[in-house]
């Protein structure tokens, strides 16, 4: 907890009220009821009934840098260390659809993420990874998101495996791209309508995939505090949900392989509460606004991620215990899947070394702790459940505010997101300049002799000869036959996932894909520049 100035204690994330004791009298008298049971509606406790005695979370660690061939070298690594899921970081050119010799790609090449520009890139990436066995794999793909579906299909039909046979998470969010991270290429709009045809592909055709991942992650990264990084999350994913059933799918047919991807933050009481409070939420959504007759349909499952802006450069060997006990508020918490922080973050891509040290904590608490015996262990806690009660209470108040808006799409056009975050992020700024905030370790650099990852230099060259010798190569009018079917599709309002799987697989670039569809949907803010 945090000490205010003048209102006594708080919550550290969401400056809730905190007294010095709790009791029976501090939680509802129909408590037992609204908790419910673990795998049960409202799924306060868990969705499923043993948490995680017949199912460990999947340890799906995110990384990412230079070329195709070193990711596949870390990502063989770490699954031979132990990781039963990873998440592909995708470099800032790949993100924004350029491809890797663009001019504005110039200097950000496999930077910060993982540079892939065509379907020979995803095969090296992939090459020797049995993707059956691996239980979840996901990506930072959001206005590409269709891009990457079509890679990843045109990988597994290159394989001969069926695609449909794997687990594949495609984050897919664009809507909080536009006032939470920036990584947006058309108009809100139309960054909707393409998450819809990817929703509705996949209902269709890959119904074991997340077709969407809705993520508060950023948008608490960004500033808000947790109640906001829930309700402005949860009214995207009603955005989501709603494109979809106006094409006629019934949210049945797709609610059961949505994730939600939060934070694991610092003040692990409040996170767990945060948490439980989500899913509650989330349940009444989808059975009293959408519809959904499916408990699968009302479960959320949480993809939680240690929170990267509590990293410091400073000291960083502190940033293990605050992964740990970040860690620890999405395992008590209930999490499906997590992802810690490497703790030399703050300065670069991690080290191997770093990378082994965040998926070891992970198997710490699975196999060094009794935390798996016990579904929800924090349950009728008094404090807790009045955390979870008055976080719910919370999150409807502003989903309330967000209906009175318009909902997500007129909350993103009229910058009241933006607004509301940039509030956040300048309050949280003040905390910690004034004291009211402590961050241990920034003041006192230390003396610590960490080697810092260096990507290698040579290898955006590398990538950029190699765009240009497929260029060279590939079948010219294959390819500009399938750009053309792309752009009809769009044109006609048809979904434009099928055209752009047969445009990778006639190795169109991402940056070629990306243009051709901008000819017929523009691109936010070209006719502001």
């Amino acid at each position: 907890m945090a000490t205010g100035a003048d209102d006594g204690w708080t919550t550290a994330g969401g400056d809730i009220p905190v007294r010095a004791a709790y009791g029976p009298e501090d939680v509802a008298p129909d408590a037992a009821a609204r908790v419910g049971e673990p795998g049960a509606p409202p799924f306060t406790r868990g969705i499923t009934p043993d948490g995680y005695r017949t199912a460990p979370w999947i340890m799906g660690q995110y990384g990412g840098f230079g070329t195709a061939e070193e990711t596949n070298q870390r990502f063989r690594q770490l699954i031979a260390a132990g990781v039963t899921g990873f998440s592909v970081a995708l470099d800032l050119p790949t993100q924004m659809g350029l491809d890797s010799d663009h001019p504005l790609a110039l200097g950000e090449v496999g930077k910060v993420g993982v540079a892939i520009d065509s379907l020979e890139d995803m095969e090296r990436l992939f090459e020797g990874i049995d993707l059956g066995e691996v239980r979840q794999i996901r990506t930072t793909a959001n206005a590409i998101g269709h891009i990457w579906l079509a890679l990843v299909v045109a990988v597994c039909r290159r394989r001969g495996i069926d695609p449909g046979g794997i687990r594949i998470l495609i984050q897919n969010d664009v809507l909080k791209e536009y006032f939470a991270r920036g990584t947006y290429i058309h108009e809100p709009a139309a960054g909707l309508r393409i998450v819809a045809d990817v929703i509705e592909h996949c209902a269709e055709h890959l119904p074991a995939w997340t077709p969407v991942t809705i993520s508060g992650y950023h948008i608490r990264e960004a500033g808000s505090d947790p109640v906001e990084e829930i309700a402005f999350s949860f009214a995207n994913g009603i955005a989501y949900c709603e494109a979809a059933m106006a094409r006629g799918l019934d949210v049945d047919r797709f609610a059961p392989s949505l994730f939600t991807f939060l934070s694991a933050n610092m003040d692990l009481l409040e996170e767990v509460a945060k948490f439980r409070a989500a899913r509650r939420v989330w349940d009444r959504i989808m059975s009293e606004r959408l519809g959904a007759q499916r408990p699968e349909s009302r479960a959320l499952r949480i993809f939680a991620f240690t929170a990267g802006s509590r990293l410091t450069a400073q000291r960083p060997l502190n940033n293990v215990a605050r992964t740990t006990l970040e860690a620890l508020s999405a395992v008590l918490g209930g999490a499906q899947t997590l992802h810690v922080s490497a703790y030399d973050e703050a300065l670069g891509v991690p080290t191997e070394d770093a990378a082994l040290t965040a998926l070891h904590t992970q198997q710490i608490l699975l196999h060094e702790t009794s935390l798996t015996a016990v579904a929800d262990p924090l349950g009728g806690s008094w404090y807790v459940e009045h955390l979870t009660d008055e976080l719910e209470r919370r999150i409807e108040a502003t989903l309330a505010e967000i209906e009175a808006q318009g909902g997500a799409l007129a909350c993103i056009e009229q910058g009241w997101f933006h607004a509301r975050i940039e509030e956040g992020a300048y309050r949280q700024q003040r905390d910690v300049d004034t004291g009211r905030r402590r961050v241990i370790g920034v003041d006192d650099p230390g003396d610590e002799d960490l080697r810092v990852f260096r990507a290698d230099p040579a290898a955006e060259q590398r990538q950029r000869d190699a765009v240009a010798d497929l260029r060279a190569r590939r079948d010219a009018a294959a390819h500009a036959a399938a750009l053309d079917r792309l752009r009809e599709d769009a044109r006609a309002g048809r979904s434009i996932v099928p055209a752009t799987i047969e445009a990778v697989e006639a190795l169109a670039t991402v940056g070629e894909i990306t243009d051709a569809l901008s000819e017929v949907v523009g691109r936010y803010g070209a006719d502001r520049a």
